[in-house]
């Protein structure tokens, strides 16, 4: 019995779907528009978080040593710095590599490396690059290095400088940058949301005073609220569900075309990982596509189906 009405439901819903025409292709649209730009930024978030990643690896804490620090001691500082939870990796960088790489970066100005041998001595110390975890983390990172802690007290004496305050600027821009990226594709987001939830509340809401005289009979015979409601609530499903097919289908030569062609711009394959994540993309926007037919849906009968 219970499935024999599932059927008489779906059936109903169905055709209140087909009855509206051109007016349920037009919520069709609105909700694909909204679910492509729900899709395009989990797209989005991968191209950000690889390009985060990229310019994490150019970001960094500079430790330059005193050309007379024991190397013993630069080597305990950097097997503390590797224990602080904020800290991903320290590299360490001899006096010996600094003068090489110094002399590779100009080998083709001549008074610089002749400047360099008459000095004798290697004028150059060691060096610890230090990355952070998050780009957020890197301030906390300075203060151990810096501030009062027993850290910054025991390699005060072998430390030269440290060159956080001159990236600061870069980290702080990075980080404003990743959250301003966030909440404009949350807001666009929410506005095409709220558009789609209106054009399909509309068309339901004309799908039920079409129906008007079908409702009262229904409930003249003694069919329940619930019964009468359900169409519209599987016909809010359609439009989910029917914008989010088009939307998978649209995604799919978008990201080929892309994948062929931006890959070293934006650092990733985006038909690589739209194919590699395929599954929890369009279950995500599934629900999501579904979740708002069925908003529209509860709010058009809860408004205009008491007639």
């Amino acid at each position: 019995m219970f499935w024999i009405k599932f059927k008489r439901i779906v059936q109903s819903g169905w055709s209140n779907f087909k009855r509206n025409g051109l007016v349920s292709y037009a919520s069709i649209l609105v909700a694909t528009i909204t679910l492509s730009v729900i899709t395009g930024l989990f797209l989005f978030h991968a191209v950000l978080s690889s390009s985060i990643r990229q310019l994490q690896d150019k970001v960094d804490i500079a430790i330059y040593f005193r050309v007379d620090a024991p190397e013993d001691q630069i080597l305990l500082l950097q097997d503390t710095l590797k224990n602080l939870p904020e800290v991903a990796r320290v590299d360490y960088s001899s006096a010996d590599e600094q003068v090489l790489l110094f002399r590779n970066r100009h080998s083709d100005d001549y008074l610089t490396i002749q400047a360099l041998d008459e000095l004798g001595d290697n004028p150059f110390g060691g060096l610890l690059l230090v990355k952070a975890k998050d780009s957020t983390q890197y301030e906390s990172i300075a203060k151990v290095l810096e501030g009062d802690s027993q850290i910054a007290k025991d390699s005060s004496q072998i430390i030269e400088r440290i060159n956080y305050s001159q990236n600061k600027i870069v980290i702080n821009k990075l980080n404003k940058l990743i959250a301003g990226a966030k909440d404009i594709g949350t807001i666009v987001t929410l506005i095409l949301g709220v558009i789609s939830v209106v054009i399909m509340f509309t068309t339901i809401r004309l799908t039920i005073y079409m129906a008007k005289e079908e409702i009262s009979i229904m409930r003249l015979v003694g069919a329940s609220g619930r019964y009468v409601s359900a169409p519209f609530l599987i016909e809010g499903v359609f439009y989910g569900f029917f914008a989010w097919l088009i939307t998978g289908f649209l995604f799919w030569p978008i990201t080929y075309f892309l994948g062929q062609k931006a890959t070293d711009l934006i650092g990733i394959n985006l038909y690589n990982y739209y194919y590699s994540n395929f599954f929890y993309i369009g279950g995500w926007v599934l629900l999501i596509g579904i979740f708002l037919g069925v908003i529209s849906s509860i709010l058009a009968i809860r408004k205009y189906l008491n007639i």
